[in-house]
């Protein structure tokens, strides 16, 4: 590996994409809002240090900042009482609620079915419904096959390992692309793949990832926390899911597959605002075009043109001539 060759700053987004992202991803260029706040209310059934749901209290918070929205959330609320914190918080007169529903469906829609002038905006593996309740979900498959490219070329051992929450949609399709960047510059590669059905136990996921690398993986996919744990104890390379790690694990993360909540919170608070919400899919606003997915890279840690070599696949998928697959098919090990 070559030290220092691209000249990049550890933290740098890749130069590709900051005409195209910086100023919608970060909040810059939002769009105009009336000047009274609405009220907004979030529900989130784990920490909001989780890496995907920190996504959407970073975005809801810059909105609170710029002074365009009123912002209260609840965590860790059981699936068994998210119906009632939903209907506490549309009773309260929150004008736009958020959430992630994956395990709550068919209460939260029947919870917006019951209010029809609150608008709802939530992470979901479904379609959007009735006239109120609008989805969206981290489509980050493009900047995940960049990553795969370049944990493809870093890996010496010609293994990976893969970490992952649940075999769900959502997780499936990021997988699902790492694994084909990966094979797209390396046809050699080999991966272990495995879920802890869980959103949040880092002991798991680190234990997981510790009998993935006593089998040889040099390069670990931390879709969870606690993967990246085992990585920096043992010396090997991980890559990083959704948010940017790499301060908390220097020499550790060649590169991370980012979220950016923004472009799809602005979307929601400016529609709400204008008496236009209706019920749609937001994944559209987490592809990498709008702002919604950046990838980074550690120059210091991967082969010699490997960066060249991963914007230039980055230019194609932003000008249209390369479509990254979206597989929601549960991955599966290929050693």
């Amino acid at each position: 590996m070559k030290s220092g060759t691209f000249h990049l700053s550890r933290r740098a987004m890749l130069s590709a994409m900051a005409a195209v992202a910086a100023v919608v991803s970060f909040g810059l260029g939002a769009p105009a809002m009336a000047a009274d706040p609405i009220k907004v209310s979030a529900i989130y059934t784990v920490p909001v240090e989780q890496q995907w749901v920190s996504r959407i209290h970073k975005a809801l918070n810059a909105a609170q900042e710029r002074g365009d929205i009123t912002y209260e959330f609840s965590e860790n609320v059981a699936n068994t009482d998210y119906e009632r914190v939903m209907r506490e918080y549309a009773e309260n007169g929150s004008a736009l609620i958020l959430g992630e529903v994956f395990g709550v469906e068919r209460a939260a829609r029947k919870v917006a079915a019951d209010y029809p002038e609150t608008a709802f905006l939530m992470g979901s593996s479904f379609g959007p419904e009735g006239d109120n309740f609008s989805v969206f979900d981290n489509y980050i498959h493009e900047p995940s096959y960049l990553v795969g490219m370049a944990a493809g070329k870093a890996t010496k051992s010609n293994k990976i390992g893969m970490v992952g929450g649940f075999a769900i949609p959502e997780v499936n399709r990021l997988m699902n692309a790492f694994m084909e960047g990966a094979k797209s510059v390396n046809p050699d590669v080999e991966f272990t793949v495995t879920f802890i059905n869980s959103w949040y136990d880092p002991p798991k996921a680190k234990e997981a990832a510790f009998a993935m690398i006593d089998k040889g993986a040099d390069v670990m996919y931390a879709e969870r926390f606690g993967v990246s744990d085992a990585a920096k104890e043992r010396g090997v390379l991980a890559v990083g899911n959704v948010i940017d790690t790499a301060a908390d694990y220097p020499g550790t993360i060649l590169g991370s597959a980012l979220w950016h909540m923004e472009p799809t919170v602005d979307h929601a608070i400016a529609a709400v605002k204008a008496g236009e919400f209706k019920a749609e899919d937001y994944g559209k606003f987490s592809y990498m075009a709008p702002g919604g997915g950046t990838v980074v890279l550690d120059g210091a840690l991967l082969p010699d043109g490997t960066v060249a070599e991963v914007e230039a696949k980055q230019a194609e998928i932003l000008d249209g001539s390369f479509t990254v697959n979206v597989n929601d098919e549960e991955p599966k090990s290929s050693m």
